[in-house]
């Protein structure tokens, strides 16, 4: 039987999301065995594709004349999960990380009702990725050596403070 999993993996910076996903979409129980290796998509909300630069703006953090773009977007996309509904989805983060970023910056909240009614039809299951205070200071410390931009990483408060309202 082919497995189709549609997994969201939601939370702040610094919770692990990116390196789930990767293993998820490798797991043999989540995807099923395989007899060559092949890729199943993992995307993001937290692309930059609204500006043409690194660290731009998206689907998350997009500004508020950008919102209709945002809007389409979801919906593009719930269009595409519908499509290819026999299709393996791992998503890290999604419209959760939208509406916490959102109503931080912006003060601006979404009701995404209509989003999460057609993901829980086509059977999507949402997993919510977090860590305790006190740890953000070393997994900073882990990704820092890796990272493209480590200042974004200089502010924990940022994603304690993301963690406490993705959590209400």
């Amino acid at each position: 039987m082919k497995l189709c999993p549609k997994i969201i993996l939601e939370g702040t910076r610094l919770t692990h999301k990116t390196d789930i996903a990767f293993a998820l979409n490798e797991h043999p129980r989540i995807i099923g065995p395989r007899k060559y290796r092949y890729h199943s998509p993992l995307i993001s909300a937290e692309w930059c594709g609204f500006t043409n630069y690194p660290w731009g703006r998206g689907l998350i953090n997009f500004e508020p004349h950008e919102e209709v773009l945002a809007m389409e977007t979801y919906q593009t996309w719930l269009k595409l999960f519908g499509q290819l509904r026999y299709y393996s989805w791992i998503v890290d983060r999604f419209h959760i990380s939208t509406q916490t970023y959102q109503c931080i910056q912006h003060g601006k909240t979404y009701d995404f009702s209509w989003l999460e009614q057609t993901l829980k039809e086509l059977g999507f299951r949402l997993i919510f990725c977090n860590r305790s205070p006190e740890s953000f200071a070393q997994a900073r410390a882990e990704r820092v050596k890796v990272s493209g931009k480590p200042s974004q990483y200089d502010d924990l408060q940022i994603f304690i403070h993301e963690q406490q309202v993705s959590s209400q």
